[in-house]
């Protein structure tokens, strides 16, 4: 027994002392306190196209809105639910917005009547099939912000300024940060044809087309961690959605430092990239980036058109990386919603409801081409 004793008393691991864990969503809301209550563009976008708003019935009760804090954060959600509420005053709002997470959970649970979230995670929709019976509705009710961090400001791609390449293609895209796969997803679908070998790998600048001393020269690779929704989005948008990343991709995640201070994941990624002229990035734009960097045009074929990233083709969506964040509802298939839930999400896509979210000044109102298409979701 002591000769076992001997062989199994291992060293005891020592770990650096973690923090206390924070007050997660005092310390969120106060990271973009300064942001909330401000109007990051002053931009009047044409809201002529949309349509007004028209009560097809009178509603009533309590609508349950859950999940995004940023309607909550600013004054977004108050604006919908007071004008709403001139043209239905028996309607009441139970707001439950601490996070994006809890969006489709309320659902499947028959805590909300709406939840709010940008990508649904592969386990909210399976979770929703398994206890409903099918997948939640997603209707998109605003464009994601140009510049504003939080604000589902849209993914951009950069490089460093010295490098001559201009534009890119969705296929390239997967090309260099992707890799070879068996097949995709869409929502809890799996399509084998979505299936790619290595041979579609671009892993050089000679691959995108650069010639002289860049021919040969690797593409070093940035991103966010995986497990962000910000890798979500770009498997969705770019590797559909099979989650096969380049196993040379430098990810990035928030961290503590020793100080307390925070190092933001797209900080990492910027501080890393200025110093490396081979590399190329995954971040969501912010209008602080520093000269050393550059960012992309995006092409979604190569006949092009290649789309400079504006705060118009963001707003019109022809930049193909834009970002959105969607109402979530659970309607069976061959049901109609909830009277006072299809009032609610006609309000929000009409006239009247997007000039409150350009009033608010992050989110980019919705053009009346994007509203037709989401309220066809509705009748």
């Amino acid at each position: 027994m002591l000769v076992l004793a001997a062989v199994f008393a291992l060293p005891t691991a020592v770990f650096p002392q973690e923090p206390p864990p924070p007050d997660s969503a005092a310390e969120h809301s106060a990271s973009h306190a300064d942001r909330s209550k401000k109007a990051f563009y002053t931009k009047k976008f044409d809201l002529s196209g949309l349509p007004h708003y028209r009560p097809t019935e009178q509603v009533s009760g309590t609508l349950r809105l859950w999940g995004c804090n940023y309607i909550g954060d600013s004054d977004l959600a108050s604006w919908w639910r007071d004008a709403f509420t001139q043209y239905h005053p028996n309607i009441k709002f139970d707001f439950n917005l601490p996070t994006a997470a809890i969006a489709v959970p309320a659902l499947y649970f028959d805590l909300a009547d709406i939840g709010m979230n940008h990508e649904p995670a592969f386990y909210d929709h399976l979770s929703h099939v398994r206890m409903k019976g099918f997948e939640p509705t997603g209707i998109s009710v605003v464009t994601g912000s140009y510049d504003v961090g939080g604000w589902q400001n849209s993914i951009v791609i950069a490089v460093h300024r010295s490098n001559p390449l201009k534009g890119i293609t969705m296929k390239e895209l997967d090309g260099v940060f992707g890799a070879a796969r068996d097949g995709g997803w869409v929502g809890q679908t799996w399509h084998p044809e979505f299936s790619r070998g290595s041979d579609q790998d671009i892993r050089s600048w000679g691959q995108l087309g650069l010639t002289g001393d860049w021919a040969n020269k690797r593409i070093n690779v940035y991103g966010y961690s995986i497990r962000y929704a910000t890798s979500l989005e770009f498997s969705n948008k770019v590797l559909q959605a099979s989650d096969k990343w380049n196993s040379d991709l430098h990810t990035f995640a928030n961290w503590r430092r020793p100080d307390g201070s925070m190092y933001l994941q797209s900080d990492q990624i910027l501080d890393r990239m200025k110093q490396d002229p081979n590399g190329m990035g995954i971040l969501r734009f912010r209008s602080d980036f520093p000269p050393e960097i550059k960012i992309l045009a995006v092409a979604n074929t190569a006949a092009g058109p290649y789309i400079d990233y504006t705060i118009d083709t963001a707003q019109d969506r022809s930049y193909p990386l834009w970002g959105d964040q969607s109402f979530w509802i659970s309607v069976k298939p061959g049901t109609k919603m909830a009277p006072k839930v299809r009032e609610f999400i006609r309000f929000v896509l009409s006239q009247e409801g997007q000039a409150l979210v350009q009033r608010d000044g992050k989110y980019l109102p919705l053009t009346a081409e994007i509203a037709r298409e989401e309220l066809k979701k509705v009748q």
